[in-house]
């Protein structure tokens, strides 16, 4: 079976690692490319490769007038949902690698794609190693339940926290014991300093950092009497983590309905 993909964000920072890697795949044909700024440009002269034989649309709306059986977003916080739930109601499965989703979003997703009978894979990340990160932290939280988390990302991400410690809090907050800290409403001079709360309540307290120099960094840290452990993942310069963990992603959720969360969960598959 070869799974048509059509590529949403085909310019972007991870699209550009994609394009080829989809179209090098023996079970993977590129369907469609969404860039409205390369619209009308064959997708691949569009992001500096020979051309490929796909045209660049400038809205989803357009690429899904053709044949495909898989949407994969990579695009900005404000769009994907409106992306999600278009691919959905046009009986496309989905892979969501953007990040700004929360619990209340991704609930609604779930409930279109079952009703629609189709499958939603979505990570706030897709690299290997991440998602490691994740699996230890989750292992130690068993253990230890004082656990805080910093997010690391460049001045410019304009979404806070990024989807790598979102999920990463939210998971840790189903898990972790009741914590020994002091409730951030019994905290004295600028309580909004301990940082923000993810999960259900009480949650993770969660602190994004956004500076020059960094790319994507998440750190959970576990704290017990006398000893610390700190469990950290940074991403390099390059989109190249993401796209095996994106490949994973487009051929497992054409095998599911509903909504799957973490590449941790098709690991497991």
């Amino acid at each position: 079976m070869t799974i048509r993909v059509v590529m949403s964000g085909a310019t972007g920072w991870v699209g550009k690692a994609l394009i080829p890697a989809i179209v090098a795949e023996p079970d993977m044909q590129l369907a469609g490319a969404v860039a409205r700024g390369a619209a009308g440009w064959d997708a691949g002269s569009a992001i500096g490769l020979a051309p490929i034989g796909v045209d660049v649309t400038a809205t989803l709306e357009e690429a899904l007038k053709g044949t495909s059986d898989v949407v994969v977003d990579y695009t900005k916080p404000v769009a994907v949902k409106e992306h999600a739930l278009t691919a959905i109601s046009n009986g496309r499965h989905v892979m969501i690698g953007t990040s700004g989703l929360g619990a209340a979003d991704y609930a609604e997703i779930d409930a279109a794609a079952r009703g629609n009978g189709v499958g939603v894979i979505a990570a706030g990340n897709f690299s290997i190693t991440a998602t490691l990160m994740k699996r230890f932290a989750l292992m130690a939280a068993k253990y230890v339940p004082d656990v805080e988390v910093i997010d690391y990302a460049s001045a410019k991400k304009p979404d806070a926290p990024s989807g790598t410690a979102r999920e990463l809090a939210e998971a840790l907050a189903d898990i972790r014991g009741a914590s020994t800290a002091k409730p951030q409403s019994e905290v004295s001079g600028i309580p909004a300093t301990r940082g923000g709360a993810v999960g259900e309540a009480p949650g993770v307290q969660v602190h994004a950092l956004r500076l020059p120099s960094y790319i994507l960094s998440c750190e959970a840290l576990f704290g017990l009497p006398d000893e610390r452990l700190t469990i950290r993942h940074d991403a390099g310069s390059s989109a190249a983590p993401y796209v095996g963990g994106t490949l994973l992603a487009i051929r497992h959720v054409v095998k599911i309905k509903g909504l799957v969360r973490g590449l941790d969960s098709l690991i497991e598959m």
